[in-house]
């Protein structure tokens, strides 16, 4: 389906921003993409130091044939822009007692993990595969990139999502299957992944394992910021436009219809469709400021439950460790107190569960010679649960994280630090403009899911359409690049005459 007919302003160039621009254009729908930094990406920023490359954000990428399928629609392939590598393990999954599970994608070798753990869990395991399957084939393939605009349509879809008992959590559902409690852990941390409590999420988010099992783990060669890079050439390659330090301030209306984006430097840009991949809060409380449609929608959005928000350390080191995996989870002390402290306590708990990302174990070309690259990332409470102040505790916090890292994962880490940066609820807050400095936008539980959330064509406005983690589906590089092509679907044809 292809259309001349119009003009479409996208808002933001995360990847939900620049998957749909993509569709757009290749659409012949003429598609401008404006984004507030200085560079593209979102939370899939780039920070270069000294010769070190940090992905500020995403760096699990799962599901690479949603991604194909943006260069197949123009009949392009994604290996001419992007090389993609593959990750083994998965994950490495490290707990304090001295424990490790490496999750990869060998049944046999996760059957005699599993079997030197707990053998009755071998069994138990399979079983959960298999409903992982089932959860993706109905949650993933059925609805993952099917627009919600009526409740009729959640109607439809109830049947299936009661027979996989979406309304229990996800850890309720591993320990069904499963007994011991580490593995438990191992099978049910995936939700934290796109900002779900693995104890109140729903168990439809299962489906990640199935995801990763059927997909694999990859990593962009030259890190995701060159899977963005290959992205924004994709979109120019088409004809399409991106502007950069292009912060919009508002949306304009006549009516009941956005007209065009304003930006800071209070210039006008009119578009027949204007999409907006910036947080859905920001986007209706500021954007849509002296609206009606504005106050009465930010209003709702804002008694929503919103994810955590996340504290990030990106550090390089003169020395490498090629000991380490490329993707580690690291359980503290607790897992069930430290989640529901997270989520639901005001303040910062003094132990911490924490992923670490050392992409120089796959990719040497991320730092100079004989230096390693790292991130490590710890799930705080967002600033609605905990009122912290992070220019005072970021400081000490990162501090707390290092040395935990020195002590137990990566000795001598801090006789060889040259470099150091960290990223607090504060800074998404500020830098992408979170409600609440979320680092996932709307929590997934059932609901705030399908129909429940945020829609991806506005209600009330014919021509403003959502894209992102705060929309259907939700969070994580499948999610947000499915919620294009649910949104895409939908302007590609309220764009034909």
């Amino acid at each position: 389906m292809t259309t001349k007919s119009k003009t479409a302003a996208v808002i933001g160039a995360g990847f939900g921003g620049l998957a749909l621009a993509i569709r757009l254009q290749s659409a012949g729908i003429g598609t401008t993409l404006f984004e507030k930094r200085d560079k593209p990406g979102g939370r899939a920023y780039v920070y270069a130091d000294g010769g070190f490359t940090f992905d500020a954000g995403p760096t699990v990428i799962t599901d690479p044939d949603c991604l194909e399928q943006l260069w197949a629609l123009s009949g392009r392939r994604l290996s001419d822009y992007v090389t993609l590598l593959p990750v083994t393990p998965f994950y490495q999954l490290c707990w304090e007692d001295g424990y490790r599970f490496d999750y990869a994608n060998d049944q046999a070798e996760i059957d005699r993990q599993i079997a030197a753990k707990s053998p009755p869990d071998v069994d138990g395991y399979r079983r959960f595969l298999a409903y992982s399957q089932d959860v993706y084939r109905q949650g993933y393939e059925k609805l993952g990139t099917v627009p919600f605009l009526n409740f009729w349509s959640m109607i439809k879809a109830a049947p299936q999502l009661m027979r996989l008992e979406s309304h229990r959590s996800v850890y309720s559902k591993v320990s069904q299957f499963i007994k011991d409690d580490q593995l438990r852990q191992a099978f049910s941390f995936h939700s934290l992944l796109v900002g779900g409590n693995p104890f109140a999420t729903s168990s439809i988010y299962a489906l990640i394992h199935a995801l990763e099992r059927n997909g694999g783990v990859w990593f962009a060669k030259g890190g995701t910021g060159a899977l963005i890079a290959g992205m924004v050439k994709l979109f120019e390659d088409l004809g399409g436009t991106i502007r950069l330090n292009a912060e919009i301030d508002r949306i304009d209306m006549d009516g009941n219809r956005a007209t065009a984006v304003i930006l800071k430097d209070a210039s006008r840009h009119a578009f027949e469709q204007i999409a907006s991949n910036a947080d859905v809060v920001h986007t209706y409380k500021h954007m849509l400021r002296g609206t009606a449609r504005g106050a009465a929608n930010s209003k709702v959005l804002q008694k929503r439950r919103f994810s955590m928000s996340l504290f990030v350390v990106y550090f390089g080191l003169k020395t490498k460790h090629p000991e380490l995996k490329h993707h580690m989870v690291l359980f503290g002390p607790r897992y069930r107190e430290l989640i529901g402290e997270i989520f639901k306590t005001d303040g910062l708990a003094d132990d911490f569960s924490l992923y670490l990302h050392a992409p120089s174990v796959t990719d040497d070309t991320l730092a100079p010679e004989g230096c390693s690259t790292y991130y490590v990332l710890s799930p705080v409470p967002h600033l609605g649960t905990a009122n912290i102040d992070w220019a005072v505790e970021g400081p000490k916090y990162r501090d707390r994280i290092l040395k935990y890292l020195n002590d137990r994962y990566i000795p001598g880490l801090l006789d060889d630090l040259v470099t150091v940066r960290h990223f607090t609820p504060f800074d998404f807050r500020d830098e992408l403009n979170a409600h609440l400095g979320s680092a996932f936008s709307v929590e997934p539980v059932l609901t705030q899911s399908a129909w429940f959330r945020p829609h991806n064509r506005d209600d009330q406005i014919p021509n403003l359409y959502i894209v992102g983690a705060g929309t259907h589906p939700g969070a994580g590089i499948p999610g947000v690049v499915g919620s294009a092509k649910a949104t895409a679907g939908i302007m590609i044809a309220d764009a034909q005459p």
